[in-house]
């Protein structure tokens, strides 16, 4: 157990809970705090750092990336005369924190919250007409027309207890979250912490962990967490800095995981805008030669990251005969003279700044140098998660009007048909909610490959909508997807599960 931890570290955990039992509790560190633990109001895929602890989705995918039923005991999705049915069996006997038995009741009350407009995953109903409960265990989605991404969305519905919702209103939920997940709430100190505790009643024996207790840390410093992890203050933690992964993977009783998160990063820019130069696609090629994204990937992240021309190998539409943009200074500085700027231009280039991907900063400020080369100088912008979320937005006022260090959640494995409706699709009040592109062509390939469920036409649609969207340079320049390494001591067993970014904490353990 952990009775092989130093003393100063059984010290560091006594005091860091009080009348916690060391020998059962867990310790660890994430980079970045999410700022919701209520799923049907979540903003971002940080969010899910928290939401996984406490809440479950019907489907769920496994250490494998292999798509598993979860709350869901059997469910199919078929054509029913001119609709297309959701049918869905629940689990039976599987309870929330609060006591209360899950049932069919509750997802048509998340339903109802998730597809309010305040809610970011509204967008995800935009083809569900209505939500039939037919009893306690068995309900019916029915849509108006077939929905390809329900599925990869592990069936978009997440479970909450609509008596316990109703009774603490939007501020209870935030305070203390109440779902099916393996972990209860206990305390949370903003900025500071998060603990919580095993949930005896968990309905997964499987995936139920041992630990009595885990303490989340919150330190975004990377040498702070750093410094915690190797003194002992935390068994656990993610974000490894790239530069010290090989360091790390050296360590003495450290185990390490360096694994792709469900994000491909891009640098968006405004385009709609006639009077901006980014709508001219001559600028935004001269942008796609100016930064030399291979030199970022090998010295920024030192090469944790897995470099995309549009989409990652083994994603949906990937085209492995698609060459990247050649990094040529020269030839940007020539197209921004066809453009009509051979002496540049100034821009507004917002950076985000808190680590929601490793050196993500850094990565900005190393291409915003690069475009400064060639005479697009950028007036830099440093923005934390908050508010870069809401700059992301298109209907934000004042508008993103310029180039933005942007990511786009594509899932593993991979499918960036949602990615694209947010970011590709004109801005409209169901799609294209951080699109800073307008091009009435890929509108609507995007709705069909969206609705069209054949593996084979998929594959091809998407393959089309990549070659447009590379030549173009539209809805903004990918550069790569991130790879996050994640550190833990021998005192402890991980599993990573890749929901929050690897960071689910199903299967984290004292150590036997």
């Amino acid at each position: 157990m952990m009775r092989r931890l130093a003393g100063a570290l059984a010290l560091t955990l006594a005091t860091a809970t009080g009348s916690a039992d060391e020998a059962s509790q867990v310790t660890v560190a994430f980079a970045a705090e999410p700022p919701q633990t209520d799923p049907t109001r979540a903003i971002g895929g940080v969010d899910e750092y928290f939401l996984t602890l406490f809440y479950e989705q019907l489907l769920n995918v496994d250490p494998n990336l292999d798509r598993v039923d979860w709350l869901a005991e059997s469910w199919s999705f078929e054509p029913s005369g001119t609709d297309h049915v959701l049918s869905v069996k629940l689990r039976e006997g599987v309870r929330f924190h609060n006591g209360d038995t899950l049932c069919a009741h509750d997802f048509r009350y998340a339903y109802e919250r998730q597809r309010d407009p305040v809610s970011r995953s509204a967008i995800r109903f935009r083809y569900v007409r209505d939500l039939v409960v037919h009893d306690n265990y068995r309900f019916d989605v029915v849509f108006d027309r077939p929905d390809a991404l329900f599925a990869h969305w592990n069936l978009a519905l997440w479970a909450v207890p609509r008596r316990y919702f109703e009774a603490v209103g939007d501020a209870g939920v935030q305070a203390r979250p109440v779902g099916t997940g393996p972990w209860k709430f206990v305390s949370r100190k903003p900025r500071e912490e998060l603990v919580v505790e095993r949930f005896e009643d968990y309905w997964n024996a499987d995936a139920a962990p041992r630990a009595k207790r885990l303490v989340i840390k919150i330190i975004p410093e990377d040498t702070t967490r750093v410094a915690a992890f190797k003194t002992g203050a935390v068994d656990w933690i993610d974000g490894v800095p790239p530069a010290q992964v090989a360091d790390f993977g050296g360590l003495p009783g450290v185990h390490m995981a360096s694994l792709p998160t469900p994000n491909n990063l891009y640098f968006a820019m405004n385009a709609v805008d006639p009077r901006n130069p980014l709508a001219d696609v001559r600028v935004r090629r001269a942008v796609a030669h100016a930064i030399d994204i291979d030199a970022i990937v090998e010295h920024i992240v030192h090469g944790q990251g897995i470099r995309t021309v549009q989409v990652a190998p083994g994603t949906l539409g990937h085209d492995a005969t698609l060459e990247p943009y050649a990094y040529d200074p020269a030839r940007a500085r020539a197209l921004l003279a066809e453009a009509g700027y051979p002496r540049g231009f100034n821009v507004n280039c917002y950076n985000l700044t808190t680590p929601r991907e490793p050196n993500i900063k850094e990565v900005g400020d190393a291409a915003f140098a690069f475009l400064r080369a060639v005479g697009i100088r950028c007036r830099i912008v440093q923005v934390e998660y908050g508010a870069w979320v809401y700059l992301m937005r298109t209907a934000s006022q004042p508008a993103m009007d310029g180039i933005i260090s942007a990511m786009g959640w594509q899932g593993l494995p991979g499918d960036p048909t949602d990615a694209w409706s947010s970011h590709l699709h004109t801005f409209t009040e169901q799609w294209g909610r951080v699109s800073y592109h307008a091009d009435p062509e890929f509108d609507p390939l995007i709705e069909t490959l969206r609705t069209t469920m054949d593996p084979t036409r998929r594959e091809a649609l998407a393959k089309r909508i990549v070659r447009l969207k590379h030549e173009r340079v539209a809805g903004g320049l990918p550069t790569y997807r991130p790879v996050v390494s994640l550190a833990w001591r021998d005192t402890i067993a991980f599993r990573p599960w890749p929901g929050a970014y690897w960071r689910s904490m199903y299967e984290i353990d004292v150590a036997r």
